[in-house]
């Protein structure tokens, strides 16, 4: 269950993050989904660390998906750059939490 409220975190964090976008282009209704989007994550990572994930497992998996996820999307949504660099330093991200994943289970 840990791993589908870890899911959930990173999903709602991603959508309050590309609302927070939207809003700042001028569509200020959006403020009130950045809200909801990121007390939804906050609360779904608390249910993560509740069931027992750890902190440096659980944060480091939530921030790097959110961050890999999020300029992905950016370039969908909003035409922003994902250049080969930029690619590079998502797959370097990924594998720098599969080494925190795997060294926590030691």
């Amino acid at each position: 269950m840990q791993w589908l409220f870890l899911a959930g975190a990173i999903i709602f964090e991603v959508i309050g993050t590309i609302c927070l976008r939207m809003a700042a282009t001028g569509q200020r209704a959006y403020y009130a989904a950045v809200a909801v989007g990121y007390l939804l994550a906050f609360t779904f990572l608390t249910l993560t660390l509740d069931e027992g994930l750890g902190l440096g497992v659980a944060y480091g998996i939530w921030a790097a998906s959110g961050v890999a996820l999020t300029a992905i999307a950016s370039k969908a949504l909003f035409q922003e750059p994902l250049t080969p660099l930029m690619m590079g330093g998502i797959a370097l991200i990924i594998g720098g939490v599969l080494l925190v994943e795997v060294g926590a289970a030691h």
